[in-house]
């Protein structure tokens, strides 16, 4: 049980750090893979724009049903900070399993 739950926690501790690549994208450049898929009129390209396009990707299966549940507050994506609280929650609980 140990070794199973030292892997979830290292796994949700990739996707917390993959959440805050996203997040940070898309303060810095938003590209057509930015909140709700609108198209801002700019398309990163390059190593930059593949890692955006790769965090989004990996993410959005999972913010995606929070962000139907949680709207926007002032026009700012709550979903981010809802999973990645809810995957502290989830390391905690299974660091004290092992």
């Amino acid at each position: 049980m140990g070794a199973v739950a030292s892997i979830l926690i290292l796994a949700l501790w990739l996707f917390v750090i993959v959440i805050l690549v996203r997040v940070v994208f898309s303060w810095v450049t938003p590209s057509t893979t930015s909140y709700g898929g609108r198209s801002y009129g700019r398309r990163s390209s390059g190593f930059l724009g593949t890692v955006s396009n790769l965090a989004y990707r990996i993410t959005e299966p999972v913010l995606a049903p929070v962000r139907r549940w949680v709207p926007p507050v002032s026009g700012m994506d709550l979903s981010p900070l809802v999973v990645t609280v809810a995957c502290y929650f989830l390391i905690n609980a299974l660091g004290y399993a092992t």
